[in-house]
């Protein structure tokens, strides 16, 4: 996720980008925005929640390994230490302050309470707290053993809710943790799947979503009864969802399960070249802490509540969701909000140079970026270069 600046002997030096995880990063951020957007849409149609189970069935626990990927287990420096800072907690309070500032005007009222993450902020407390456990979980045999059984456990603690994002950062902590290992151990590099994709792998990953698909819908009644939906946020203890049984740890290990299957057909499908759109995986955390404003005012004047034909509505969210995460990823926007998304608040350390901008190629997600934008004239980086 993060590291320390590189010098100018590692950049010469560095490998080239693989466009992989830029391509995974922003079909991750698509699915975030569309799993927002179809919300409302669940209650009145079928097909819908059925998309909407097998969306959340996997796309935060797939964000959370591509995070881990891309995150050190090593003593973190005073820089690693400080951008927890400036690039999860500064973005925090600045995005929970605007939310409950958009609360009081709209709704009148609002809780100013910044131990309960407001809507999508949870996943940035999440990530600090990632950081903060690896390198000591990394100390350990069996890290994935371990982070599993925390993820499990965790749901019979009823006294562990969403304070600081809490039951939701130790339910995928296993992923997390998958990510750091896959990399620790060079697993993906040894069977060379950053660059092929095998026609028979793909066939599986579609057939493997096929089959959700249908799972999804045609129990479609059984998982509103048992209300599927709140398991796969990983934010309440089993005793709250209905889960009161023993075994009921149980169905949250078929729900990793489900997660790591999905999530490695998501990983097979995405294109390993470069895209049009790829450089735009660079950028999501702008995407994630911004199209929350952008559909707001839908969710809350009911326009996509019984909004009929289904089979006109669906289709457009969908395509709406990815041009809302284009067009929040786009440099005008970048440029206007980089301030909120990106502070640097030197005045926040005694080190000010702890908040320059010399080490701002990494965001929480592990994304890694060109030195600077550069200005008219300038001569642009290597697109491909990883650095």
């Amino acid at each position: 996720m993060s590291s320390t600046a590189p010098d100018s002997a590692t950049i010469a030096g560095a490998k080239r980008r693989i466009p992989l995880w830029d391509n995974a990063r922003f079909a991750c951020i698509v699915l975030v925005v569309l799993g927002h957007a179809t919300q409302r849409l669940t209650y009145d149609s079928d097909v819908a929640l059925a998309l909407y189970l097998v969306v959340y069935a996997f796309h935060m626990p797939a964000f959370a390994i591509i995070s881990g990927y891309f995150s050190k287990s090593d003593s973190p420096s005073r820089r690693q230490m400080a951008r927890v800072f400036t690039d999860i907690i500064v973005p925090y309070v600045i995005f929970e302050g605007l939310w409950t500032l958009t609360k009081w005007i709209v709704e009148g009222e609002a809780n100013a309470n910044f131990t309960k993450p407001s809507w999508t902020l949870w996943f940035l407390l999440a990530l600090a707290i990632f950081r903060l456990v690896l390198p000591y979980l990394a100390l350990l045999r069996w890290p994935l053993v371990w982070a599993a059984a925390a993820s499990i456990l965790v749901g019979y603690w009823p006294n562990v809710d969403s304070t600081l994002s809490l039951s939701r950062t130790l339910g995928l902590l296993p992923f997390f943790t998958l990510g750091w290992w896959l990399r620790h151990l060079g697993i993906l590099e040894r069977f060379d799947l950053l660059r092929r994709r095998r026609w028979w792998v793909q066939g599986a990953a579609l057939a493997a979503f096929a089959c959700a698909g249908w799972v999804a819908w045609f129990f479609i009644d059984t998982w509103r009864a048992v209300n599927l939906r709140e398991w796969l946020f990983y934010d309440e203890g089993y005793a709250a969802l209905g889960g009161t049984a023993w075994w009921a740890g149980g169905v949250r290990l078929a729900l990793i399960a489900i997660a790591l299957a999905l999530s490695v057909a998501f990983l097979a499908l995405v294109p390993r070249g470069t895209q049009g759109w790829t450089h735009f995986g660079q950028y999501t955390m702008y995407v994630y802490l911004l199209h929350s404003f952008v559909l707001y005012p839908f969710r809350e004047t009911g326009i996509l509540r019984n909004a009929e034909p289904t089979w006109l509505w669906l289709p457009g969210v969908m395509v709406g969701s990815v041009a809302i995460a284009l067009a929040l990823a786009t440099k005008p926007v970048r440029r206007i909000f980089r301030p909120f998304v990106e502070p640097r608040p030197a005045w926040l350390f005694s080190d000010p140079t702890l908040a320059g901008r010399h080490d701002r190629r990494n965001d929480p997600t592990g994304s890694r970026r060109p030195r600077e934008e550069p200005r008219a004239g300038q001569r642009h980086p290597d697109p491909h270069q990883q650095g």
